[in-house]
């Protein structure tokens, strides 16, 4: 099965750089019926994407779908920055391109403007869900991570937007840099606990930057390049030590420099917000 209509749009760039490369399916202009799930799941290996989000018009809402190989995903922060992105490349006029999108359930609002080659996209990820771990989790989490428990801080949080991942902070830059995690015990602790993931960040500097790292290899991605759903847990985290806007650097260790903006207002609404660059035309690419 071909599939001509992917676009690939690397998502969260930094410095008009890097970014995660994302497959954006455009279902509404397939020449045929849409792929199965199945192949859903195979377009990511295809393209050499970690994630592939398809896009199709429904009635006053855009509905978006994400998969990695293992399946789908609820939600998927930077799938919907390149998504956004390409509907404005397609889509949009002058000013910004604003839409109503429909994922995991939610119905939520959009919008991105272009700059140039450039592509400046936010959304409302929805409402994050924050509480302790148990010591269970905590323990097997840190020790796949290879961390001591002093070697983390304090404030480990479990937190969802779609599915739980734990957030887990280190000190420096330099600590988040060198983990080495044991990514099959990380797998086993993330799938007996539901877990999405492992977001281990550092703290935020007073201006609010920081840096972090998503291992999620219970969803088939051993690292994700950027993953902007944690940005938004975090910042809620965050919120209550009153710190209310982040930039989060991630990708460094993958050779792909990524950043993710989120912000928290009086609501405790977050924002996500990325920049995204739509490649060239390329040919399509059959399925195995």
């Amino acid at each position: 099965m071909s599939t001509p209509n992917v676009t690939v749009v690397r998502a969260c760039l930094r410095g008009g750089a890097g970014g995660s490369p994302t497959a954006v399916v455009l279902e509404d202009d397939g020449d045929g019926p849409p792929p199965g799930d199945d192949e859903r799941r195979r377009i990511p290996l295809a393209w050499g994407t970690s994630h592939a989000v398809y896009v199709r018009h429904a009635g006053d809402a855009t509905k978006l779908r994400f998969f990695t190989a293992e399946g789908e995903l609820p939600a998927c922060g930077h799938g919907t920055v390149a998504a956004l992105a390409l509907l404005a490349a397609q889509y949009g006029g002058a000013g910004p391109y604003r839409a109503t999108l429909r994922a995991g359930g939610r119905v939520f609002a959009g919008r991105a403007e272009q700059a140039g080659a450039l592509f400046t996209a936010a959304f409302d990820p929805g409402p994050v869900d924050l509480r302790e771990p148990a010591g269970e989790e905590r323990a097997l989490v840190l020790a796949a991570l290879g961390l001591a428990p002093a070697q983390a801080g304090p404030d480990i949080r479990i937190a969802g937007v779609g599915r739980e991942r734990i957030l887990v902070p280190v000190p420096t830059r330099a600590a988040l840099a060198a983990l080495r995690p044991d990514l099959d015990r990380l797998r086993t602790a993330c799938d007996r606990f539901g877990l999405l993931g492992a977001y281990v960040h550092s703290y935020p500097s007073p201006a609010g930057t920081l840096a972090a790292r998503m291992f999620a290899p219970s969803i088939g991605v051993p690292e994700d390049l950027a993953n902007a759903n944690s940005a938004a847990c975090l910042v809620a985290h965050l919120a209550g030590r009153g710190i209310h806007r982040i930039a989060v650097d991630m990708g460094d260790a993958l050779g792909s420099p990524a950043t993710i903006t989120a912000t928290t207002g009086p609501d405790l609404r977050v924002e996500l917000g990325g920049t995204a660059r739509v490649l060239p035309e390329q040919p399509a690419r059959r399925l195995a």
